[in-house]
């Protein structure tokens, strides 16, 4: 479930399918990155509308509630990053503690209809952010404080791999 690992090695993400959940993520044009996002929100839509979703599978796999939560804060992270490299030259950007935020911001007590609408809304703001995105500047570049180097496209894509892996977790397929 990490999506920052403590390594820098991240890259496996852009270079082949992910043995888990089978998303190629240099199998589409990053001119279909936004509409995969806002796909992507409107299938989490569809989960959140569902029954039992506080319910977790195994004490240790979130919800489909907390992994709601999760893409949302993901989907509202990278939109801050991605302005972050629209906007500054190589800027750094601290790492992200997800389990922190996860205690801290209570995901299991959220309203599942709110975060239904805040998932919905996440995923047009980043969507829209990265309809902005044109010619050289998907090559801008930005670092986590861990050294790991991205560019607007890399990251984008490496994004995308996390919401769809997430999507997979709670539908098994």
């Amino acid at each position: 479930m990490e999506i920052e690992p403590d390594t820098k090695d991240w890259t496996w993400v852009l270079e082949r399918p992910c043995g888990e959940c089978g998303f190629d993520t240099s199998s589409f044009p990053r001119e279909a990155v936004s509409r995969m996002i806002r796909e992507n929100g409107a299938a989490w839509e569809l989960v959140l509308e569902a029954g039992g979703v506080r319910t977790r599978r195994t004490p240790t796999v979130w919800s489909p509630l907390e992994y709601g939560c999760h893409v949302r804060d993901v989907f509202r992270l990278y939109d801050y990053r991605i302005g972050l490299m629209l906007s500054q030259d190589d800027p750094l950007y601290p790492n992200w503690d997800q389990d922190e935020t996860a205690v801290r911001d209570r995901y299991p007590e959220q309203e599942p209809s709110r975060v239904r609408a805040e998932v919905v809304e996440a995923a047009q703001g980043l969507a829209e952010r990265i309809d902005t995105v044109t010619g050289d500047t998907w090559q801008r570049p930005g670092r986590r404080s861990d050294g790991a180097n991205f560019t607007v496209e890399s990251i984008a894509r490496y994004m995308l791999h996390d919401v769809v892996h997430h999507l997979h977790d709670v539908s098994g397929s």
